[in-house]
């Protein structure tokens, strides 16, 4: 029997990727989202789309007891750094108290199973790499406590309501869908491969390199950097697991186990655009750290899941494809 899944935030970047995978994967989604970092046109005519928020507990209710709902996946935050720092209030509200009133629906209309989009910053700036699942969690930003604030509450959710829940702490997303169906199309733009694709397009643009003095091979920071074609497999394992049956309170990293310098990530930028990209050395920003890289053990081991889409020459590749389908339309 087909499975109905309902996706919150599907028309984003990493959910209606993972939206797409499930289609694939032959599921019923359901799509809600109040479209204001997503986009309606990133959602296939085959899910069903509710323009809706979390903030409203009518439109939560109304979808639950409309559909028959197996499971859910919880994309709906917002995510940039540093908005969270100057306007903590918007992200407590929209992330923390947004997804209690997700979960009082699910208990209310009894959906026992939630796979979360969590971040690796939740760890803050840790003092031992790689990442492990059980690395401290000290994250620096109020998005960061956001996420791990969410994952306290399953915690207790499973202890007292058997909330099954799987939280994905992910690395750094990049990537774009090889069919071009969906892509980066953040409103502003703060990730780097997309600045760098479009500093290779426009040679007006300069890339910042915030700091050549960390304590990597050329200087420059190192990050993990992981397709989102793999963020979706990873999801849609970890929902399997779930519609199993298995009883579960579980936390995941999802990366690649390696890292990239922001200076490789221009060269890689530059070999497939064929374009030189302008770059300025600037001071650093505070709170970078000098590298991000995860253990993926447990994603192995736990989700049968590895990285199959995540080298950076088909990263590039695909968000360059992208980038100029996005710019010609």
């Amino acid at each position: 029997m087909q499975k109905t899944i309902l996706i919150t935030g599907g028309a984003g970047y990493i959910g209606s990727q993972t939206n797409l995978y499930l289609l694939e994967q032959g599921f019923k989604t359901i799509v809600f989202d109040n479209l204001v970092y997503g986009y309606e046109e990133v959602v296939p005519k085959e899910s069903i789309l509710i323009k809706g928020d979390l903030a409203d507990k009518n439109s939560l209710s109304e979808v639950f007891s409309n559909y028959q709902i197996d499971g859910v996946i919880h994309f709906a935050a917002y995510a940039y750094v540093g908005e969270s720092v100057t306007d903590p209030q918007k992200y407590y509200h929209n992330n923390l108290v947004g997804t209690l009133n997700l979960l009082a629906a699910m208990k209310e209309y009894k959906v026992d199973k939630i796979v979360f989009s969590s971040t690796c910053a939740t760890y803050g700036i840790p003092e031992t790499l790689p990442i492990t699942e059980n690395t401290p969690q000290r994250p620096i930003n109020p998005y960061g406590k956001t996420k791990l604030m969410i994952e306290e509450v399953f915690k207790d959710y499973y202890q007292a309501y058997n909330l099954n829940s799987i939280s994905l702490r992910y690395f750094n997303a990049c990537g774009g869908d090889p069919l071009l169906r969906t892509g980066e199309l953040h409103d502003p733009e703060t990730h780097l491969i997309p600045l760098v694709l479009e500093a290779a397009k426009d040679s007006s643009k300069l890339i910042k390199i915030f700091g050549d003095d960390y304590d990597t091979p050329d200087g420059t920071c190192v990050r993990d950097y992981i397709h989102t074609l793999d963020l979706a497999s990873a999801h849609f394992k970890a929902l399997q697991k779930l519609l199993d049956g298995e009883q579960v309170c579980e936390f995941v990293n999802l990366g690649t186990g390696q890292g990239f310098s922001v200076k490789e990530i221009i060269q890689t930028v530059e070999k497939i655009t064929q374009s030189k990209v302008q770059s300025q050395v600037s001071s650093r920003r505070p709170g970078d750290p000098d590298k991000l890289i995860a253990d993926i053990t447990k994603a192995n081991s736990f989700l049968g899941w590895r990285p199959e889409n995540s080298a950076l020459d088909y990263i590039v590749s695909t968000a360059w494809a992208w980038k100029n389908r996005e710019i010609e339309n």
